[in-house]
């Protein structure tokens, strides 16, 4: 148990059992002296007294995701499209869950069965925005039969369903909300599509008991603006991984078309946040240093493709080496993934990070930015490097060193990284930590409440 380095004056981040809090200076003493969790429900807990989370077995997790798309209206389909949903819970049950079961906003009420993954899918009757202060008789249903240990909801934009959920469920069922970067704060500004009141919303989001981010710095605003308090715990955890594996390098090649010394990668957006623009220069500054170097870009999005058709056909150097594919099938990215030397993404910001988890799947080396999300995946960089948002010649810099590092070195301690923190199978086992010391502190709550 310790205090984090990141310190405000009377206030800090706590460290305990892998959760990171943001308590105030007699909250942090308090800790020091001891932590009273309890694994039996029931069981008042005397204060200073420390009980190991492991001690509770979480049997039973519900994940609910309001979330609804109104092109799929066949339960299948869902299934396929959302991979994260389907793979966060199936890593929770290799993780050693007893009993997971998913409960998605839809059409209409339908239950399907998954790979050991119970989903129950409930109508409100709402085809767009959910209508937060209605209680579909399907979601109460899908919840009482499932008799959580834990709830685990999927976004932190749905405040008054959370606020619902709270009187729903038992006193010892715990609460948790999993952060997707569905709401971008500006310069730490109330955001305003944010339609409740201030008062409603703080209250409301009081109702869950941790909150899991990416990195922890995203939590932040949320701090700030007092819809995360010092009594709810922060988590980190990586919100998605994936099942994607390497190729062989020559056959990889040999189908993506990727070429060069080394073979550059972008796989994102078109757009500002990305800002390809500056990856572009970077690149460009390169080739003085790296004259067989290619760029090869995958987007799906193109908001910014005329400028980018335009800085490449300004620059005889850069026509040469920068191959503009578009968009191509999600099962053909593991041959580009394969074949490039070196991934490449200039964001100013990145929730989860999904093509450089992808990237770091196929043990490829990335040069990415210095935001919160890359830190974590590259593990503060030493998997690559890193360089400022909008720099271009640091963006240069880090392509040159990573270039000039022993190839066969770096991807074996790529490979290790991801099996060891970014797999599925890694994600699962944070994920059903979080959820026990989650679950101990609430039975304790509950227990003398």
């Amino acid at each position: 148990m310790g205090v984090e380095v990141r310190q405000r004056g009377t206030t800090g981040w706590i460290s305990h059992n892998g959760a990171l809090t943001h308590s105030t200076a007699r909250d942090q003493q308090s800790r020091r002296r001891g932590v009273c969790y309890s694994g039996a429900v029931g069981t008042p807990c005397s204060p200073g007294t420390e009980i190991s989370p492991n001690a509770v077995n979480v049997v039973n997790i519900v994940q609910i995701n309001y979330a609804f798309d109104a092109s799929l209206d066949d339960p299948g389909a869902l299934l396929a499209r959302y991979s994260t949903l389907t793979g966060w819970s199936e890593a929770l049950a290799a993780a050693g869950a007893g009993r997971v079961t998913v409960v998605q906003r839809f059409h209409r009420n339908a239950r399907v069965s998954q790979n050991g993954i119970e989903y129950t899918f409930f109508g409100d009757g709402a085809k767009g925005r959910a209508r937060p202060w209605r209680c579909p008789s399907g979601l109460r249903r899908a919840l009482l039969d499932a008799s959580a240990d834990i709830v685990h909801v999927n976004g932190l934009n749905f405040p008054v369903q959370t606020w619902r959920l709270r009187r729903m469920l038992p006193p010892s069922t715990a609460i948790v909300l999993q952060d997707h970067g569905g709401i971008r704060f500006r310069d730490g500004r109330w955001p305003h599509r944010f339609t409740l009141p201030k008062l409603v919303r703080r209250r409301a989001m009081k109702a869950a008991d941790g909150f899991l981010f990416v990195a922890p710095e995203h939590a932040d605003p949320w701090q700030r603006i007092r819809c995360i308090v010092s009594s709810q715990k922060v988590y980190q955890v990586l919100e998605a991984s994936t099942t994607m594996k390497p190729m062989p390098r020559d056959a990889a090649r040999q189908i993506s078309g990727m070429w060069g010394k080394p073979a550059v990668l972008w796989v994102g957006r078109l757009d500002a946040n990305k800002d390809p623009l500056t990856v572009l220069d970077g690149f460009e500054q390169s080739l003085a240093h790296l004259p067989e170097a290619s760029l090869t870009m995958i987007y799906g999005t193109d908001e910014l493709l005329s400028a980018v058709r335009e800085r490449v056909g300004a620059s005889p150097t850069l026509r040469e080496r920068v191959r503009l594919v578009g968009s191509v099938p999600h099962d053909s990215i593991a041959a580009f993934q394969s074949g490039a030397d070196v991934f490449v993404l200039g964001s100013h910001f990145e929730a989860g990070g999904y093509a450089l988890i992808e990237a770091s799947a196929c043990s490829t080396p990335a040069v990415v930015t210095n935001i919160p999300t890359f830190r974590i995946v590259t593990a503060e960089g030493s998997l690559g490097a890193l360089w400022n948002p909008g720099d271009a010649a640091g963006c240069a810099r880090a392509l040159i060193d990573v270039s000039r590092q022993d190839a066969t070195t770096l991807r074996a301690r790529i490979g290790e990284h991801f099996d060891r923190a970014l797999s599925w199978p890694a994600v699962g086992r944070r994920a059903m930590a979080i959820y026990q010391e989650v679950v101990a502190h609430r039975r304790c709550v509950a227990a003398v409440a």
